[in-house]
């Protein structure tokens, strides 16, 4: 009777674990989900203005249902597209990138790239996650110099360790990012000082919202910091929320708006809208996109 009482709870629990892993990774990886946040940054009496902020594809060429998703976004008509990195991961993704973005292109845009816009994804162990200092893997290389062409041909700002301003919903914007902190590409000294007085609104950009990076930023009078990379834990526990973040980002905020310590920034993390290949799931952290509605302080 033990015995049998025994295998039929180790069946169960077999049986259960299957029926997460086919939910996390047929199901709830495709559930895209569009996010819609308030953020108090404009002067007094602005006018709303909308970001629709999109991370993390880590597109595949096959992948049409997640590019027709993206695709679909753009009968949002947001007044400027930022994306935070992380496009590819395959060498044949371009083609499927453009077919998701193509129809947002004619929008005003900027960019930063991450790692996986560089080198494709390796297989990994996923609790080397849990190690603060695990060593980074390069795969093969990616045709990121073609993806960049094709933003800035269409007019996107290349934000890449780089500064500038840009209009959009008839006002003046300030843009500054970082190349990937992940893989020690940024270099913030070369965009340091403060914000321009005459800026409607200043926004800074980063792949992997690192805290040193986001501290530099917010310092400099920056008042949204946009990233991505944490895919918002990929995989969560309901209650309890992420694991971990990839970055040295508390695992409360991996994804979603925060007011960043210490300043009167705010910061938004997207969780992104892709897996890493060699793990194709998802769990209580469906794939998002955000609209972020600016609005007077």
């Amino acid at each position: 009777m033990r015995k049998r009482t025994l295998f039929r709870l180790a069946a169960g629990t077999v049986a259960a674990g299957a029926a997460t892993l086919a939910y996390a990774s047929l199901i709830e990886r495709n559930m895209f989900t569009l996010r819609r946040y308030d953020v108090p940054v404009l002067p007094t009496d602005a006018e709303p203005l909308r970001v629709l902020h999109l991370s993390d594809l880590h597109m595949m060429p096959d992948q049409r249902r997640k590019q027709d998703w993206v695709a679909s976004l753009a009968a949002l008509d947001p007044d400027l597209v930022v994306v935070t990195g992380d496009n590819m991961a395959h060498p044949d993704a371009v083609p499927g990138v453009l077919r998701a973005l193509q129809p947002l292109l004619d929008l005003p845009g900027a960019f930063v790239f991450g790692s996986n816009d560089y080198t494709g994804p390796v297989w990994k162990n996923p609790f080397t996650y849990f190690l603060p200092d695990r060593e980074y893997t390069e795969g093969v290389s990616l045709p990121y110099e073609e993806l960049r062409d094709v933003f800035t041909g269409a007019g996107w700002v290349d934000l890449n360790n780089a500064r500038t301003t840009l209009k959009a919903g008839g006002r003046e914007i300030e843009l500054a990012g970082v190349d990937d902190p992940h893989i020690e590409r940024d270099d913030w000294a070369a965009v340091a000082g403060p914000v321009s007085a005459g800026a409607a609104l200043s926004i800074a950009l980063a792949h992997s919202p690192e805290p040193a990076v986001l501290d530099q930023m917010a310092a400099d009078g920056f008042g949204l910091l946009l990233a991505g990379h944490t895919h918002g834990g990929q995989v969560c526990v309901p209650g309890y929320g992420a694991l971990v973040t990839n970055c040295g980002l508390p695992r409360s905020m991996a994804r979603g708006l925060h007011r960043w310590p210490g300043s009167d920034s705010w910061l938004h993390v997207s969780a992104g809208l892709g897996t890493h290949p060699t793990a194709p799931v998802r769990f209580a952290c469906p794939p998002e996109a955000s609209v972020l509605t600016l609005i007077p302080r």
